[in-house]
């Protein structure tokens, strides 16, 4: 399967509480530190337009984001203290996407299906 087929990425948008800003940045070199260790994991950064951050994240397949998930999932809950998620997307390929769609049958995400990829 060429490596594209196999990507993963997580896309949130989180819009920060009123005077929370610098406790929410706060909380991104814990998250940077935590995802560092993952072997799954292919890039991680975050950027900011005033009060909102953005999450760029991508993962080797469904199993790669998930244990991301699952690993930064406490620091995940603190950071929804201090902000509200604005959009949530996730795009992959349809095989990699249904492994992670009962999983996350819960939260408010948009799907979006890998169409047709430069491969490199």
């Amino acid at each position: 399967m060429p490596l594209r087929s196999n990507v993963v990425s997580i896309c949130p948008w989180f819009k920060v509480h009123p005077g929370k800003l610098s406790a929410f940045q706060a909380l991104l070199p814990r998250l940077i530190e935590k995802t560092s260790a993952e072997a799954g994991c292919l890039f991680y950064d975050f950027t900011r337009k005033g009060d909102i951050i953005h999450c760029r994240e991508a993962y080797l397949g469904a199993e790669g984001a998930m244990a991301h998930l699952q690993n930064v999932g406490p620091i995940i809950a603190e950071a929804l203290t201090l902000s509200d998620i604005q959009r949530l997307e996730v795009h992959g390929s349809a095989a990699e996407l249904e492994k992670m769609r009962e999983p996350l049958k819960d939260m408010p995400i948009e799907w979006f299906v890998l169409e047709a990829a430069l491969e490199k």
